[in-house]
């Protein structure tokens, strides 16, 4: 007796359990937010220029680095996205050659992206009034840097930066972060200004 009315039970869970047609639950995505940027300008004694950077950006690191010209060099970390901005200044000073050499090897330096790279965009920059002229760099795929990019006032001052995350690149787990970091960017070559 006590077998058919365990089978009884078994049959009707059975029964009413499986009404419905099951339905397959929508693909989800990862939701990642970040805070909205604030800006403060970043005014360093040393470096020719002023710029606005994020305050999510820590640990602002300046050096000097050794070579012909006078050269600086600026690290944004931002320790939760996991990436860095690196910046670099160059003094033209009395040798405009020096101008073309630093465009050609910022220029080379995106183009060795292009073996892991499925695309790279270049957007053009350009601001008379402040005599800034430049270039942004957005490169697409597993590429080691997502954004590079460079500006020079033409006669002597050039700046060239780019953004590295510390991971292994994988383009889709790094997109969110690194089109966050690609506004702080737009916005650094947007309000900087020579001190002349």
């Amino acid at each position: 007796m006590k077998q058919n009315i365990l089978f009884l039970i078994l049959v009707l869970i059975a029964i009413t359990g499986c009404a419905e047609d099951p339905t397959p639950k929508p693909k989800a995505y990862l939701a990642l937010e970040y805070p909205q940027a604030i800006y403060k300008t970043e005014n360093i004694a040393k470096m020719p220029f002023t710029f606005e950077r994020n305050a999510l950006g820590k640990n602002l690191r300046t050096k000097t680095l050794k070579g012909e010209t006078t050269s600086y060099g600026i690290n944004i970390e931002y320790p939760n996205l996991k990436g860095t901005i690196y910046i670099t200044y160059k003094a033209i000073e009395e040798n405009k050659e020096y101008l073309n050499a630093y465009l050609k090897n910022a220029q080379n330096f995106t183009q060795e992206h292009t073996q892991k790279a499925d695309a790279i965009d270049e957007f053009e920059y350009i601001n008379p009034e402040r005599s800034v002229y430049g270039m942004f760099y957005d490169v697409g795929g597993n590429a080691a840097s997502q954004s590079q990019f460079y500006v020079t006032d033409s006669t002597n001052h050039f700046i060239t930066g780019s953004l590295y995350f510390y991971a292994k690149p994988n383009y889709d787990s790094i997109l969110p972060a690194a089109n966050y970091l690609q506004k702080d960017i737009k916005r650094i070559m947007e309000s900087l200004k020579w001190k002349h």
